[in-house]
């Protein structure tokens, strides 16, 4: 890899960090970049989970104050995205890429529809729930661990799955919902990553590159991300969620 091509997988990295951190979806930035740059399509989806791991810490970090109180939660909803993530990135290794393109769009839309009728969900939901308010039940925990099987395999907006998914069924603020996305987002990168690192083929100049542009991006995105509005933030993850689906079908076709 040319300093040229490290520099523009660098660049990338920092415009998908600062988007994992607000929404998700920054594969669909670094992923493309790192093919561009003559890296095998699967190797490029391997360094890029690899890369984006630092970022995700720094997203996550930066969220530190929307995360309290969440403890509990996390820990129960975290092991769903590590065993998830794990499945995931052993589908990535051993299985055809065409087996879950067929339902990856489907998923992102259904994350956007979450994502708009939330409010809603949430008044229905709280009519009905009792004892699994804080946590949001099995339903939840099975939509994490399916959530953390793609972001295992592909991860591109697996953050708008699971901010659709957890805002869904519990009653909490947008901003608090996106400090848990960030959580469990870095959970599912960090063991799918330590897999890879053990069994799969990487590019560790891409992974570097990656890594770097990442780091700075989860503080920026972190810092802006904070500050947007609940219906604003809303409004990102929909669009985010539109283009993502709009780059899978055209990268079909």
């Amino acid at each position: 890899m040319t300093g040229w091509e490290l520099a523009a997988v660098c660049a990338a990295g920092v415009v998908a960090g600062a988007i994992n951190a607000v929404v998700g979806s920054g594969s669909l930035i670094t992923f493309p970049t790192l093919v561009a740059v003559g890296v095998d399509p699967v190797t490029a989806n391997v360094s890029n989970t690899i890369g984006l791991v630092p970022g995700s810490f720094t997203a996550a970090y930066g969220y530190r104050t929307e995360l309290h109180g969440q403890r509990d939660r996390l820990l129960r909803l975290g092991a769903a995205s590590a065993a998830g993530a794990l499945i995931g990135g052993i589908l990535l290794l051993f299985l055809d890429p065409d087996v879950f393109e067929v339902v990856v769009v489907a998923l992102i839309a259904l994350a956007c529809v979450l994502v708009v009728v939330q409010p809603r969900i949430n008044r229905w939901l709280a009519e009905r729930r009792e004892h699994e308010h804080a946590h949001g039940g099995p339903a939840l925990w099975l939509g994490v661990l399916a959530a953390g099987v793609y972001g295992g395999y592909f991860g591109a907006a697996q953050g708008v799955l699971l901010i659709g998914l957890i805002g869904s069924f519990l009653d909490d603020h947008l901003q608090r919902v996106n400090a848990a996305k960030n959580v469990l987002a870095l959970i599912v990168n960090a063991v799918a990553a330590a897999l890879f690192v053990i069994v799969a083929e990487v590019e560790w100049q891409g992974v570097l590159g990656v890594a770097l542009g990442a780091i700075a991006g989860g503080f920026l995105g972190a810092r802006l991300g904070r500050r947007i509005p609940a219906p604003v933030l809303r409004g990102i993850i929909v669009c985010v969620g539109v283009a993502a689906i709009i780059v899978l079908v055209y990268g079909k076709l």
